[in-house]
């Protein structure tokens, strides 16, 4: 191994370790109060060390963040590319969604929970948001294709319906809301499967999705999905 290699390693070794002291400290003692000091004390480093990795503590929110968001990604495109029938490969990627809550329920607090984190505005750097909601919708309309869900289904308010009831119940499980005898995993796949089985009658919604990014307006006009916003 070569000299270049060598640092190349060792200052990706220390980035992911103040990634992984930071996030245990967000989630433990909450974002807010956790300054780059408290950080650079966990790695025994010094502030001005990990200024040369991350230049502000939102700065390693956004890393963690992205790296959650790609996580997740891979996860739901690995569950939905194993299906051949539309509806079980759309099953699969929301259930994707449910899964790392339980996988990575550090991950899942700080980036759905925590109410003090910074807000995700540089849609340029989280540009996978717009591929998971692309890639979810599309998966609603291969559906609505295929005859399992009526032609009249709203495809972006179904993906709305399907998240919230696949958010609702891995927030139950990470923020620890049920009781001791009470089965996480089958209160997801009875909610998911409620709802599916709903949007299948052709319920009504009124719901009205308005993607907010320029990146989720873009991906909305591909082949097979529709922009109703």
């Amino acid at each position: 191994m070569g000299i270049k290699e060598r640092q190349d390693r060792d200052r990706a070794a220390v980035r992911d370790a103040i990634l992984h002291a930071a996030r245990e400290l967000f989630v433990t003692e909450g974002y807010r109060p956790v300054s780059m000091r408290r950080i650079a004390e966990r790695i025994e480093y010094s502030p001005a060390a990990i200024y040369g990795y991350f230049t502000s503590k939102d700065e390693i929110f956004f890393a963690l963040a992205e790296e959650g968001f790609r996580t997740m990604q891979a996860a739901a495109r690995a569950a939905a590319g194993g299906e051949s029938d539309p509806l079980a490969a759309m099953r699969a990627g929301f259930w994707a969604y449910y899964q790392f809550s339980r996988e990575q329920p550090q991950y899942f607090e700080l980036m759905f929970v925590d109410r003090t984190v910074p807000q995700l505005t540089d849609m340029e750097r989280f540009s996978v948001l717009a591929e998971m909601w692309h890639d979810g919708v599309a998966s609603i309309a291969r559906c609505v294709e295929a005859g399992i869900f009526p032609a009249t289904l709203d495809v972006e308010a179904a993906f709305h319906i399907l998240w919230a009831a696949t958010h609702g119940a891995a927030t139950l499980y990470v923020c620890q809301r049920l009781g001791p005898e009470e089965n996480p995993d089958l209160l997801a796949s009875d909610t998911l499967d409620t709802v599916i089985a709903g949007l299948r009658t052709g319920v009504r919604t009124s719901f009205v999705s308005s993607p907010c990014t320029p990146a989720a307006r873009e991906v909305s006009a591909a082949p097979g999905v529709t922009d109703h916003a």
